[in-house]
């Protein structure tokens, strides 16, 4: 057996433990947020935000009875919800055009797994006249 000049084995071991433990650790830190990378969630919001910029509206257009229609633009009243709201998204894009004198719009947030509530949203909207929008999570 091999001996370090001036270091027990016992020293030598738990350098060792200690050495292996901290590339333990740091894979793990490398695995976790290479994983947050992957899984970055936004809120409404995020979308709201990126919807209204690229239409030029106004976000949170405060009506006279301190309700808010999500994005105003020159032509609609839009309400941004998560695809699986698409019903309480009809309703309120319907009251803020009657309040704005703005077309209805709904703009539903939506992945992979919800086409069935745009099969719902489009079944509805059509005949109410709603203006639907889709934006990829």
């Amino acid at each position: 057996m091999y001996r370090l000049i001036g270091v027990s084995n016992n020293t030598k071991l738990k350098k060792l433990l200690i050495f292996f433990a901290l590339v333990g650790v740091g894979l793990i830190l490398i695995v976790n947020l290479n994983k947050s990378e992957v899984k970055t969630k936004f809120n409404e919001k995020h979308y709201q935000t990126l919807l209204c910029d690229k239409l030029g509206g106004v976000m949170e257009f405060r009506l006279k009875d301190s309700t808010r229609v999500d994005c105003l633009t020159d032509e609609y009243a839009i309400e941004v919800d998560w695809a699986k709201k698409w019903a309480e998204g009809i309703g309120q894009s319907l009251y803020y055009a009657e309040m704005t004198n703005k077309k209805p719009a709904v703009a539903l947030i939506v992945g992979k797994k919800d086409q069935r509530f745009l099969n719902r949203i489009n079944k509805v909207a059509s005949k109410a006249g709603i203006t639907i929008m889709k934006i990829k999570k």
